[in-house]
């Protein structure tokens, strides 16, 4: 007889929906800097194959990350955080450069989903221990 899994928290569904989500929005833009590759006057084209390549492994890293997490997998809550905490300085940069309207959001975004990752409902979903003798 197997038994059924008991349902992962709130605070955890929502980490793994926005990190997939995070992964389409990065899948969308590598698309598009796919199409730029190929349809713009390129000035340095190693750096456009490297910002192209560096969005897809980040597209693929959040998704597996997600995947990971939906399959409570402990180890990969700290690359998540870690990945969710580049968002700050990126969003402050790009808030410096005048585009405050997603720079915000960006920042708003990362550190929602660290505050997620780390609550006590994740923390027990994940089998950390939170309450120490």
């Amino acid at each position: 007889m197997t038994t059924r899994p008991e349902p992962a928290p709130g605070p955890l569904r929502w980490a793994v929906w926005l990190l997939r989500a995070e992964g389409v929005g990065l899948a969308l833009l590598t698309l598009f800097l796919l199409f730029e590759l190929f349809t713009a006057t390129a000035t340095d084209l190693l750096s456009a194959v490297l910002v192209t390549a560096f969005a897809a492994g980040g597209a693929a890293a959040l998704w597996l990350i997600g995947t990971a997490l939906s399959r409570r997998r402990p180890a990969a809550r700290a690359p998540a955080i870690v990945l969710q905490l580049m968002l700050l300085p990126i969003g402050y940069f790009m808030i410096q450069g005048g585009l405050a309207w997603l720079g915000g959001p960006l920042i708003v975004l990362g550190l929602l989903v660290v505050g997620l990752l780390i609550s006590t409902a994740t923390n027990r979903a994940l089998g950390f221990d939170t309450e120490r003798a």
